[in-house]
């Protein structure tokens, strides 16, 4: 079969798109729709379906796409290899999703660590969304994702970080001496970020513990989160550990330990599964891993007037 047909079936499964795919490929969508038409007598299956404004894939198609796209990505980096990507020539435009705290703590690293050697190499950061994350990295829509949230295990990843929670409140709040008991935490005014990526999994743990919790303050930012929590001498908050102690150096905050069980997250840098610029993924990945797991992380830079 001819490579160009298989690039034109990878296309356009990752981008449910004949528009996208083209674009992709540097070809125009009549020039897909010629390539499509040829795979769909070669398999005699119509492959791709018109739903909306998507081609969704056949049964067949999605069969065939894990070996296509194997098979692609191999043949990929061994081209690449041959042409020895140089990040320092690179202007490739890359796309990485950040939750508000990893832009807040890690972004100034990954910028350092990305710019020292590929100074013409731009970089996007999206919101991460962990519900639309598995999507956007099949379909090649963000190159880098770092998140707690569990992805299937089709999806690459590497772990950068563990994290564990605890309870963040104004140190004139009652809660801050005393025992704090799984009955004082869930009967307190809890305030709680809109997004937070780390909910899920802290939602489960009360489930085990037979408690649940309802937020009486849900935040858009982080960033709000301190002020909010240094002013109310009774609202209380459930955060990664680490940046409620940078918080806690410059605001009136105390920190308290969970009063239940909850496994510290697992923080992972997951890529996506497209297989163009397979060497300058390889390349990105690398470089933002070393990045994070060399920070401490910047969540300081919220502070108050200490």
């Amino acid at each position: 079969m001819d490579l160009n047909l298989v690039r034109v079936f990878v296309a356009v499964h990752e981008t449910r798109s004949i528009t996208l795919a083209a674009a992709r490929l540097y070809v125009t969508p009549p020039a897909v729709s010629q390539s499509l038409a040829k795979l769909r007598r070669s398999f005699d299956d119509p492959l791709f379906e018109r739903v909306g404004r998507r081609m969704d894939p056949t049964p067949i198609a999605d069969e065939l796409y894990p070996e296509f796209r194997d098979a692609l990505m191999r043949i990929e980096r061994a081209i690449d290899g041959l042409g020895a990507f140089d990040p320092a020539e690179s202007d490739r435009h890359v796309r990485i999703a950040l939750s508000e705290l990893g832009e807040i703590g890690w972004l100034p690293s990954v910028l350092r660590a990305v710019r020292a050697r590929a100074p013409h190499m731009s970089l996007e950061v999206v919101p991460l969304d962990p519900a639309a994350l598995p999507d956007w990295l099949s379909r090649g829509v963000v190159d880098l994702a770092v998140t707690p949230a569990e992805l299937p295990a089709a999806f690459e990843s590497t772990l950068l970080k563990t994290q564990g929670y605890g309870v963040v409140m104004a140190a004139e709040n009652p809660l801050a001496s005393g025992p704090l008991t799984l009955e004082r935490y869930t009967a307190a005014p809890h305030v709680r970020v809109a997004g937070d990526s780390g909910i899920a999994h802290l939602e489960a743990a009360l489930r085990h513990a037979g408690a649940t919790v309802v937020p009486r303050v849900i935040a858009s930012r982080v960033a709000a989160l301190p002020a909010a929590l240094a002013n109310d001498p009774e609202l209380i908050a459930t955060v990664p550990d680490t940046i409620a102690e940078g918080w806690a150096a410059t605001w009136p905050l105390a920190i308290r330990p969970l009063p239940f069980d909850m496994r510290p997250l697992s923080v992972r840098l997951y890529r996506r599964q497209t297989t163009q610029h397979t060497a300058a993924l390889d390349w990105l990945f690398d470089t933002v891993a070393r990045a994070i797991r060399g920070s401490s992380g910047q969540f300081h830079v919220i502070h108050g007037n200490a």
